[in-house]
């Protein structure tokens, strides 16, 4: 469940699933997808490119200080791209993040995964979108990298609100040509009022699918330490550890003695009522609504944003609405979005008798051909 937030265990199934599936074309996307199927496999892809070099880095931007793993094609890079790790524990060194960036190097992007706290720690802050813009400045310092080149960011769930918050950014506007969104939000309130009720709204009509508790849980723990009584932190704490470690652990004996604080965060989460959950949200602390503001698409002028949107999102899934990404491809000019509905691709696994594999090769594709005389075709 830990990398619910950024690779997304749906994507890993789906690509498994691809290998072997004969309508596709037997071109570079294809070697793509069937190669993140089988990481430690002997693949086309593996045969027909050279081992890129991952490598361990410390780097500072304006006195600001990070860490991170840069990927090295053989070749000469096509591409440039940030990664951001999603809110995952294992953050930049998990296994299928890994496997991603490797095989994207093989296809010739040169790739940064910076090492995030926050990220780490299943919390999201205003602040990572300027780690992410960090991270873009810095690799496209690289020495390696031609003027020019096309440049990228791309992110998971949660994580593509900031990806985009810095794609916005006046410092590298100009020169983030494309992000890669998978799961990811636009409107804060609509998310809370999915994970809390399971209710979305699509074409002014609210629907209903049962969501994964995960993202209410982490929610929690994301903004406890933002409650300014230290009971109250403490408390909801360990009822979110909890639920995260047993969706269905008892959390009676925790609930106890709560400041007006406290209760307006419980008051949010057990509510089940969709038009109640706005009114609910203005009753949380100024500390946590100063942070859901900051990081909320639905507040921003994306219209500014010169980057092409690559955006994909499962019909069902239960995290993070697939409105959401309908909604965040709307906010910016139709020429500069480019969005993937797939059926059968969910947050946390895949229905396989219903998904969607040409429309998933379909946005591979279209991501290989970002890249600078794209060699995809």
């Amino acid at each position: 469940m830990n990398w619910i937030f950024s690779l997304k265990t749906a994507f890993v199934i789906a690509i498994l699933l691809l290998v072997g599936y004969t309508l596709l074309l037997n071109n570079e996307a294809t070697w793509v997808l069937e190669d993140l199927a089988l990481p430690n496999g002997d693949t086309r892809l593996k045969k027909a490119t050279p081992q890129p070099v991952r490598q361990q880095i410390n780097f500072s931007v304006q006195e600001r200080t990070y860490q991170g793993d840069l990927y090295k094609p053989a070749q000469p890079p096509l591409a440039a791209l940030v990664l951001v790790p999603g809110l995952a524990e294992n953050g930049k060194d998990d296994f299928r993040l890994v496997a991603l960036a490797t095989t994207l190097a093989r296809a010739r992007f040169l790739i940064l995964i910076p090492d995030l706290p926050n990220l780490r720690a299943l919390k999201v802050r205003p602040e990572d979108s300027q780690g992410v813009t960090d991270a873009f400045v810095y690799l496209l310092a690289q020495r390696e990298l031609p003027v020019h080149t096309p440049a990228g960011i791309g992110a998971f769930s949660y994580a593509v609100g900031p990806a985009v918050l810095a794609a916005l950014d006046p410092t590298i506007r100009e020169r983030v040509n494309f992000v890669l969104g998978v799961g990811g939000y636009y409107d804060l309130t609509q998310v809370i009022t999915f994970f809390t009720t399971g209710y979305f709204q699509k074409e002014g009509q609210w629907h209903y699918l049962e969501p994964n508790r995960y993202g209410k849980w982490v929610f929690v723990l994301s903004n406890a330490e933002r409650l300014a009584d230290p009971v109250d932190r403490a408390m909801f704490s360990s009822i979110a550890k909890r639920k995260l470690a047993n969706p269905h652990a008892d959390i009676n004996d925790l609930i106890t003695h709560l400041t007006p604080e406290g209760q307006s965060l419980l008051d949010l989460i057990e509510n089940r009522d969709p038009e109640r959950t706005p009114a609910l949200i203005t009753k949380l602390p100024d500390s946590i609504l100063s942070d859901l503001d900051a990081l909320n698409l639905a507040t921003k002028d994306l219209t500014q944003l010169q980057a092409q949107l690559i955006l994909l999102h499962g019909t069902d899934d239960t995290i993070i609405p697939y409105t959401e990404s309908l909604k965040l491809a709307a906010a910016v000019p139709s020429t500069k979005s480019n969005l993937f509905l797939i059926d059968g691709f969910a947050h946390v696994h895949v229905q396989s008798n219903d998904l969607d594999r040409f429309t998933l090769w379909r946005a591979i594709r279209l991501l290989l051909t970002q890249r600078q005389d794209s060699i995809s075709e």
